[in-house]
């Protein structure tokens, strides 16, 4: 969903930049003009409303089932027999001399995969592992949300735990914060410091995601996600508390700390989503490649973000065909994939390698055992698959596209916000970009190395950044 980032385009040749450096010059004063006439119109708050989303019409007021269940997660004989018996029956589709992953996902590999998660693969051990945090479903809005919520085994007396909202995106899902929550729950215990800084985590799943009932209506997007999570931490008695979020977590806890900023502490973000477009944007694009220091970008800013092209234009059109799909026709796409595990697991598991590493797209396997087992791949796949949430998943890109974007930056961030940006990270944003929506930035960090999945593939990396941002916030 980081197509949304993506600059404007426009038809320009570098080598022509002595002929254009002070025309563009000038015409920068009209598109700063135009930024501070356009400023004027900003909101102060996204309105929080309210919605029903369950099937029928909505019980009376006080009706509704606040109450809080435990849940856990259950397989059976039938479920892993139907799931063999699809395994058994992959038809295999010979790939192109030197495709690598150029051209999806590599079927000589899949093949390999596919004989792993008939043979070797082990469901129910797996759900032991999911169900080692402590899993929960509440009412909604007529819909049931499911959450982990996870508590510092341990807290020395006088020791402030803080909440922390953790929002994944697409095609992850809860499971993706398993590596980084006992980082953040114990930090002590795994070295990361000296326990000044310890947090409890709640990991809702988005709904229609894993085990958060699909929306029985039309229009479920990100804004009336954000007002379901605030929800749920009011239901669970927090009044404050602080955000993180990825992908469409990025833009959910953004909605959040829009909607209700006094209820929101820090806002941390390791995916940025700037939707201003104009000629000042792009003036300033074209004067970043020569001048960078003019136009406020960083050195580490123009080596992520140039060439151009290359990086902001033709890389994300590699990487988009799956948007335009689920923007506009997910049912047709969705149908195929729940109905077939392997397609299933090929269209989830190829996001996995490239949006890591570019560079994966070159290698045979897609680079993705050097990050990931295959356990922990096979077991987001499955969670969309015991689940049926694939297609309700891309839904939610057909919800969020087929509405204005252009709102979510015309509600400026005042709350302190924390940005990790990881190198390979489909698209970069520029910190001096990032301040024309988040108004009160915190931190800024260039991470080292890492791509989208930072919790899953840098747990120890985000977890770092995030206490580093909320140590600073505690001293404000």
């Amino acid at each position: 969903m980081w197509l949304e980032s993506l600059p404007n385009a426009w038809p320009f040749d570098y080598s022509q930049k002595n002929a254009v450096l002070v025309p563009v010059a000038a015409l920068g004063v009209g598109g700063m003009l135009l930024c501070w006439l356009r400023s004027g119109r900003k909101m102060k708050t996204i309105d929080m409303g309210d919605g029903w989303w369950g099937a029928g019409e909505r019980p009376p007021k006080g009706k509704e089932d606040t109450s809080i269940r435990p849940f856990k997660i259950e397989t059976s004989d039938q479920e892993i027999e139907d799931l063999h018996q699809r395994l058994d029956r992959f038809r295999f589709t010979p790939h192109v001399e030197g495709a690598a992953f150029h051209y999806g996902f590599n079927s000589s590999y899949l093949r390999k995969v596919v004989d792993y998660w008939r043979n070797q693969f082990d469901w129910r051990k797996q759900v032991e592992v999911l169900n080692k945090y402590p899993h929960f479903h509440t009412t909604i809005e007529g819909i049931d949300i499911h959450f982990i919520h996870v508590k510092p085994s341990y807290v020395p007396h006088g020791q402030a735990v803080r909440p922390l909202l953790m929002v994944h995106g697409w095609p992850g899902s809860f499971y993706e914060f398993y590596k980084i929550i006992p980082l953040l729950t114990e930090p002590a215990k795994h070295g990361l410091n000296e326990g000044d800084v310890v947090f409890e985590v709640i990991c809702p799943s988005i709904p229609g995601y894993a085990f958060s009932e699909a929306s029985h209506q039309k229009g479920l997007d990100s804004i009336a996600t954000a007002r379901i999570f605030h929800k749920l931490m009011n239901r669970l008695g927090f009044k404050e508390y602080y955000l993180q979020g990825g992908d469409w977590g990025s833009r959910i806890t953004t909605n959040m700390a829009q909607m209700l900023p006094q209820s929101v502490k820090g806002l941390h973000l390791n995916l940025v989503f700037i939707m201003t477009q104009g000629l000042g944007k792009m003036i300033r694009t074209m004067l970043g490649a020569y001048v960078p220091w003019l136009v406020g970008f960083s050195r580490e800013d123009v080596r992520r973000f140039y060439p151009f092209m290359e990086k902001n234009i033709y890389e994300v059109l590699r990487e988009s065909g799956y948007l335009h799909i689920q923007a506009t026709k997910p049912d047709t796409a969705g149908c195929g994939l729940n109905d077939s595990p392997v397609g299933l697991a090929a269209y989830i598991m190829e996001k996995f390698s490239t949006w890591t590493d570019k560079s994966f797209r070159n290698k045979d396997d897609g680079g993705l055992e050097s990050k990931y087992s295959l356990d922990e791949l096979l077991t987001n796949v499955m969670i969309y698959w015991v689940t049926s949430s694939i297609v309700s998943s891309m839904r939610y890109y057909k919800e969020n596209f087929s509405k204005d974007p252009r709102i979510h930056d015309r509600v400026s961030v005042h709350v302190p916000t924390g940005i990790a940006a990881f190198p390979q990270e489909i698209v970069h944003v520029p910190r001096v970009w990032t301040k024309h929506v988040y108004k009160n930035i915190v931190t800024y960090t260039y991470m080292p190395r890492g791509g989208h999945f930072a919790a899953f593939e840098e747990p120890k990396l985000l977890a770092q950044d995030i206490m580093q941002f909320v140590r600073k916030v505690e001293q404000l």
